[in-house]
């Protein structure tokens, strides 16, 4: 049977917006204005409102709000910038980053989630001017495919999308022979469980059974690799190469768990192993005390999730991306019980 654990938290996150967006950082659980704002993080915000199915008023609104602020980001050219700052003004030049990818997945999971006829179609048109580049880095090849899947999902036919997600999974190197290391980059560095992810969603979209394959061997290889004593414990900041110690490690950051917990739970969805399920419930316990420090991330008065696990506790600040790793985490966790049931 599936533990229960709290339903996603969105009370910390609406703190966190305001007119002109999503507040980047805070300090403890006081937004901090002064840094204004950024596309990665609204984009994050973007994708875990649309996958509400019975949102209240509240949701619905800032739905609205998240994606004004990444169609505003989005060049004529579909390029993305990422920063604006408190006074609205926008900075840097439009590019291929993380952002970019991001900006798709956020996209994508706008088309397939719950939002209105018009609110999909103003989506999907931002999709499409922005699915016709390409990057040259990984993570960002690899978000905006998850967000193709996405668009996949309900779209099946969809030209751009199955076009950029072939690209993507071609993209990302195979497995490595050595079992030791079979991982296709020279290190762990961040978000790293998406990239299995991708190639789990490429291979069961396209009806690519090896790169099917290719995904949950490396989804399974992360896993195992950041499972200590029965419980997560994730690639910290600065990363882990071949031959470094594999754990207990800190700066560990929320991030890394959200990105297991979607993969996990897409990995589940596609194969039904419960391997995979228990992988989504390791994650939700991380935010609640099962990890390296024992102490919960998870700000339950707030709904906020805490900054990054260190050895001696925790970093008590409650920024945007922890926050909504923890309400991603959440969500897998829910969406599992619901299947299980």
């Amino acid at each position: 049977m599936t533990p229960e654990f709290p339903p996603p938290p969105f009370a910390h996150l609406l703190r966190l917006t305001d007119s002109g967006g999503l507040h980047e950082h805070a300090e403890f659980t006081r937004p901090r204005p002064e840094h204004g704002y950024c596309l990665d993080d609204v984009a994050r915000a973007l994708i875990v409102v649309s996958r509400e199915s019975d949102p209240d008023g509240q949701l619905k609104a800032v739905l609205g709000q998240y994606l004004a602020f990444v169609l505003d980001a989005q060049g004529d050219d579909g390029r993305f910038r990422n920063r604006k700052s408190r006074d609205g003004t926008w900075h840097g030049e439009v590019g291929v980053e993380d952002c970019w990818g991001r900006g798709i997945w956020a996209l994508g999971a706008t088309v397939s989630g719950y939002a209105d006829g018009a609110i999909r179609s103003a989506a999907l048109g931002a999709f499409d001017r922005a699915a016709t580049w390409r990057s040259p880095w990984s993570r960002a090849m690899v978000f905006a495919g998850l967000g193709a899947a996405e668009v996949l999902a309900v779209a099946p036919g969809h030209a751009g999308a199955r076009a950029l997600l072939t690209d993507v999974a071609a993209f990302i190197d195979r497995p490595g022979g050595d079992p030791r290391w079979p991982w296709p980059e020279p290190r762990l560095t961040y978000a790293n469980a998406s990239l299995p992810e991708v190639l789990i969603a490429a291979g069961d979209a396209l009806g690519e059974d090896v790169l099917l394959a290719d995904g949950l061997k490396l989804l399974g290889w992360l896993l195992d690799g950041e499972t200590h004593d029965g419980h997560l414990s994730v690639t910290p900041v600065g990363g882990r190469g071949p031959g470094e110690t594999v754990a207990p490690r800190f700066d560990q950051q929320p991030i890394e768990v959200a990105a297991l917990s979607d993969a996990c739970a897409r990995a589940y969805a596609v194969t039904g192993g419960r391997r995979w399920a228990d992988g989504v419930v390791l994650a939700a316990r991380w935010f609640l005390g099962g990890n390296d420090s024992g102490v919960v991330l998870f700000d339950a008065a707030s709904g906020g999730g805490c900054d990054g696990l260190e050895a001696d506790g925790r970093n008590e600040n409650q920024g945007a991306e922890s926050t909504i790793a923890l309400i991603t985490t959440l969500q897998q966790a829910r969406s599992l019980s619901i299947r299980t049931r």
